[in-house]
């Protein structure tokens, strides 16, 4: 059992706390029977359902439109921690449709997010092209007025997650009001419109669904545009600003389980006749890992509390909460590896899981490198 004795810092209420415990034991009693690693679709299909069914969704798409980010990531951290399908399938739903909620006319949100919260429809966001990742401005998919109030979308789409399950898309497309980022929409996309397919599945060091999407005369009504045209910069950007922390909180639970286990690794493990964890380089190593958790979870949580508290923008908070909690559990989840010795390498044991899982957490979203450059700019671009 992790340690949750951070839920009773001052940034959490008495329905934080609550809603941990729930999802810890529900977690508990339904993620191993739910999950099955050489059956990826079919788990996270599995999965969504179940925690639509459980209302731990109702987070991740709120019917009043209003995301309390500590909730979220309280959810991708205990959810993490149990397995990264489970934070997976949590996070693309909001994720998937944080567009909609934060900026969709009320005629989208009714057809959408509903089957989202109760885990009847799969989610996905695709914004990434194969020339444009960290930079968005880049995008190339062209959105173009086809009459009749439809519009038009032709190009491509890659490692979008939830390709291939999804039932719904959030597109980002280039509809050229004006050059580069400010000349993107944002466009909601049934995965059934023709035109609209799945060009190639992608497989990772750790099994997601993941696909490139392929738009060929993909025609949508234009009142499908979310928010307003030449929006489609500041729609993904506020949507990432929610759930950019959400992702540090991702790692804070490999990070714990990796120390969780550890521990008891280094408790029973006899080197030398006594246990490893009596050993002055264990206890060491033990203590760097604990505190990196800790700093992280600090700064997780500050960027999630400022956000409920009202700020408008948390790019900054949310920049360094992203960067040093994913960099961190790297940190945490290699020393885990080590202190197992061989079993730490065994395919399958719970470090090398979560040293495949944790990767692609310090790419996603903006990767380590793009985070320092938010951070740097949001401190450059304040009065001298």
């Amino acid at each position: 059992m992790a340690d949750t004795s951070f839920l009773d810092w001052p940034f959490f209420e008495p329905r934080h706390r609550e809603l941990a415990a729930a999802a810890d034991t529900w977690a508990s009693e339904h993620v191993p029977g739910l999950v099955d690693h050489h059956d990826v679709d079919g788990s996270c299909r599995r999965l969504v359902a179940a925690m639509g069914e459980a209302g731990f969704l109702a987070h991740a798409a709120p019917e009043d439109g209003r995301f309390d980010v500590r909730s979220l990531c309280i959810l991708r951290e205990t959810f993490a921690r149990h397995d990264g399908l489970a934070d997976f399938a949590f996070a693309m739903q909001g994720l998937g449709t944080g567009a909609l909620t934060l900026f969709g006319s009320e005629a989208l949100k009714e057809a959408v997010l509903p089957g989202v919260r109760n885990g009847r429809t799969i989610a996905a966001f695709a914004l990434t092209e194969p020339e444009a990742g960290s930079d968005v401005a880049e995008i190339a998919l062209a959105a173009t007025p086809a009459g009749n109030d439809m519009v038009r979308l032709d190009g491509e789409k890659t490692w979008i997650s939830n390709g291939g399950i999804a039932g719904h898309y959030v597109v980002f497309a280039r509809t050229g009001e004006a050059p580069g980022a400010r000349g993107l929409s944002a466009f909601s996309v049934p995965a059934d419109t023709p035109g609209l397919t799945i060009a190639e599945r992608l497989e990772t060091i750790a099994p997601h669904p993941l696909a490139r999407l392929k738009f060929e005369d993909c025609r949508i009504p234009a009142s499908n545009r979310i928010g307003e045209a030449g929006a489609g910069f500041k729609i993904a950007m506020a949507t990432l600003d929610v759930f950019r922390s959400t992702v540090g909180a991702a790692a804070l639970g490999f990070a714990r389980r990796a120390l969780d286990v550890t521990v008891d690794r280094t408790r029973s493990r006899k080197l030398f006749g006594a246990p490893l964890a009596d050993m002055q380089l264990t206890q060491t190593a033990l203590a760097e890992m604990a505190t990196a958790i800790d700093t992280s979870a600090l700064l997780v949580y500050r960027a999630a509390w400022t956000r409920d508290a009202g700020a408008p923008r948390i790019t900054r908070e949310a920049a360094m909460a992203k960067m040093v909690a994913t960099e961190s559990a790297q940190g945490v989840i290699d020393r885990a590896v080590q202190l197992h010795g061989g079993e730490g390498v065994r395919s399958g044991s719970v470090p090398e899981t979560l040293y495949r899982e944790i990767r692609a957490l310090r790419i996603y979203e903006g990767a380590t490198e793009v985070q320092k450059l938010i951070i740097a700019r949001q401190l450059l671009s304040q009065p001298a």
